[in-house]
């Protein structure tokens, strides 16, 4: 049955529904205007009109120039994780941002930790490296059984992680992983992926191929994992690794007003060299390139094919939907459970680092290599 309710009221229901699993916490900052018509394929008017109707509710409150946040519940007495007052039985994730995908972790996670006896508390970094730097020094000394850490980034906070597990407190990392410390982590094949991504665009005749990231290589294993599987696939076929090819760490530079400038700009420098493939860190980047090749006249995939990773839901109903390499959140929420609750129960747990294979999705968005006549010279 196709849903009748109106797109605000969809989009009403489900930040109620993250509201009260405890996704977005009390004041836990929501996705903006922008970011909620992205995500749910609306107009700019339908997701205001939603968080308006939600602050009408009282269920947040907004900051002119700020946002919109999570309110605390009227009961000051309420009681934090889940109701839950033993905090040795408690189990800390902290993420980065709250989306979609989330959901799996947090699902998976609490599955996991429900049938051992724990209970999870969910907290948001919301991108920020000191408000990590806070929640992992403020949780790591309440008692907590554990934390399960999805970094903001694997270069920052590496003092404070470190810190934490050479005093023996249980900590895993979740998506990414720290080379140097001693700290066990669940991953996606990263490498693997970018590998597949790669040797598709080979196998359908692109030679000329862009690696585009909104940061550096270095900043997260998850981005750097993913450029050596590719860089791995051309060096396989014989393809040559070109640097300019290569376009990273530009996301100071991007903000709603220069967005489409950028894009089009970054897209025709590439076009120029001749490039007839972008394989895109991330769906959301991936999205971003494609609605600006479109509006530039570019003709996907017939004179540019386009790659993304995730799997995420821009991608599938993207106006061409996106070729992407799908990550298996559950899998990576119950592995991450498990390795935490085996760093509680047996401190002398030696490292481990879980690879949750990962697949490739082809869509609409990659084809063939263009002929000749159909390369837009810049």
């Amino acid at each position: 049955m196709p849903d009748k309710r109106p797109l605000y009221k969809i989009i009403i229901d489900d930040l109620k529904d993250k509201i009260e699993v405890g996704l977005y916490a009390p004041e836990a900052q929501l996705p903006t205007e922008v970011e909620l018509a992205e995500q749910y394929g609306v107009s700019r008017i339908t997701s205001k009109r939603a968080l308006i109707e939600l602050e009408r509710e009282g269920l947040i409150y907004r900051k002119r120039g700020s946002g919109s946040y999570v309110k605390q519940p009227d009961d000051s007495d309420v009681i934090p994780y889940n109701g839950v007052q033993n905090s040795n039985s408690i189990v800390s994730m902290i993420l980065p941002y709250m989306a979609t995908n989330e959901f799996e972790y947090i699902r998976a996670a609490t599955d996991y930790l429900d049938a051992k006896g724990y209970y999870l508390s969910i907290h948001n970094s919301n991108w920020s490296k000191d408000k990590e730097k806070e929640l992992l020094l403020k949780l790591s000394k309440s008692g907590l059984s554990g934390i399960i850490l999805y970094p903001l980034s694997t270069i920052s906070n590496v003092d404070m992680v470190n810190a934490i597990s050479s005093n023996g407190y249980p900590i895993v990392t979740m998506d990414q992983y720290f080379d140097s410390l001693n700290v066990s982590s669940v991953v996606s094949d990263n490498y693997t992926g970018g590998y597949l991504a790669a040797s598709k665009l080979i196998e359908l005749g692109h030679e000329r191929i862009a690696f585009i990231s909104s940061v550096s290589i270095e900043f997260r294993s998850s981005v750097r994992d993913r450029y050596l599987g590719y860089c791995q696939a051309l060096k396989d076929s014989r393809i040559p690794i070109d640097s300019e090819w290569v376009y990273t760490d530009f996301y100071r530079d991007v903000n709603e007003k220069n967005s489409k400038t950028f894009y089009q700009s970054l897209l025709a420098k590439l076009l120029s060299q001749k490039v007839t493939a972008i394989q895109a860190e991330h769906d959301i980047l991936a999205g971003e390139l494609l609605r600006n090749a479109l509006d530039a006249g570019i003709s996907i995939p017939k004179q540019l094919s386009i790659v993304g990773f995730d799997d995420h839901e821009t991608s599938r109903h993207a106006e061409i939907p996106i070729t992407t390499i799908a990550q298996n959140y559950y899998e990576l929420g119950r592995s991450a459970a498990e390795l935490i609750v085996a760093g509680i129960e047996n401190k002398d747990s030696e490292r481990r680092r879980i690879k949750v294979p990962v697949r490739l999705i082809e869509r609409e968005s990659t084809g063939v290599q263009p002929n000749r006549e159909d390369i837009i010279l810049f």
